[in-house]
């Protein structure tokens, strides 16, 4: 079994998503101990905006194979997704740009989209300063919606979300939150392929 790690946040030691991410992947090892873990930190090495069009033998053309490979040899993808500006960091959508490949994870068909992703389960550590789940805000949650649809567009429905929201209303609501996310990581994430 392989899982992909992938972590977005640009606040180090400090990111919420990042110590869900850490709890998730250290719960799905001790359930899978022989689990290949693979870990691409987006913020330590950024990958450049997608362009479309780069001469052959160019540093950046090897990296979104080898990018691309990564995703789809993955039977796990567990991603760090804070929510910036009520949507994702620019550094996971240049890492979706490379992922989301015609005729790789999906195809155009008379009847529509097809994904071509494959069975594969992506586990989302998604971390917010406001409350976006329920409430009035939901209108503006640009960040779980379009990871749910850019993954089922290429044919991944498995999607779970473990979610800390309301971070930025102050340290105890922060602690509380951190916390739901971590027991939920416990006792009600799923840990079978």
């Amino acid at each position: 079994m392989k899982l992909l790690h992938i972590d977005s946040s640009v606040l180090g030691e400090n990111s919420a998503s990042r110590s869900l991410t850490a709890a998730i992947v250290a719960r799905l090892r001790v359930e899978h101990p022989g689990m290949e873990i693979t870990r691409r930190d987006l913020a330590a090495q950024t990958l450049p905006h997608f362009t479309p069009v780069l001469a052959e033998g160019h540093p950046c053309v090897a990296r979104n194979g080898e990018i691309l490979d990564e995703f789809l040899a993955a039977d796990i993808v567990v991603i760090g997704a804070p929510m910036y500006n009520f949507s994702i960091p620019t550094q996971l959508k240049a890492w979706i740009d490379r992922i989301q490949i015609a005729g790789k994870t999906f195809r155009y068909t008379e009847n529509g989209p097809e994904g071509l992703a494959g069975p594969k389960r992506v586990i989302i550590a998604s971390s917010r300063g406001g409350i976006y789940s329920e409430g009035p805000a939901t209108a503006v949650d640009f960040q779980e919606t379009y990871l749910r649809h850019v993954l089922g567009f290429i044919g991944i429905g498995d999607v779970e979300i473990v979610r800390a929201e309301g971070l930025a209303f102050g340290p105890e609501q922060r602690e509380a939150a951190i916390a739901r996310a971590l027991a939920k990581i416990e006792g009600e994430l799923r840990v079978a392929a």
